[in-house]
């Protein structure tokens, strides 16, 4: 087996840039958008929803499930981008340790 106390050294550098990544996560956003950009909503990094941004010509009546419909894939879209943003950052924090595939490292 390797030397186990420069394995524990990269865990703790993990550790540590993984509380700094959580910090930089909540600061970010992503914007998703459906309906060629008639509905948007922001997540953040972390993928909370922060905001929404509806075009005027949806709010009628007779759109009520388009609009719904055009959320969901708004955000859908936002979801998405923020897993890849959150992939990205992962790959640079475990980038000397090596992991599985398909490995996760909770939050």
């Amino acid at each position: 087996m390797k030397d186990i106390g420069a394995m524990m050294k990269q865990v703790q550098q993990m550790q540590s840039r993984m509380q700094d990544m959580q910090a930089k996560l909540d600061q970010m956003t992503v914007t998703g958008q459906a309906g060629g950009g008639l509905v948007k909503v922001t997540l953040s990094g972390k993928g909370v929803l922060t905001g929404t941004d509806i075009d005027p010509s949806l709010l009628k009546v007779e759109e009520k499930e388009i609009l719904e419909d055009l959320i969901i894939a708004a955000h859908a879209d936002a979801k998405g981008r923020v897993e890849l943003l959150v992939a990205e950052e992962m790959k640079s924090i475990t980038g000397g340790l090596p992991l599985p595939p398909g490995f996760q490292l909770p939050f």
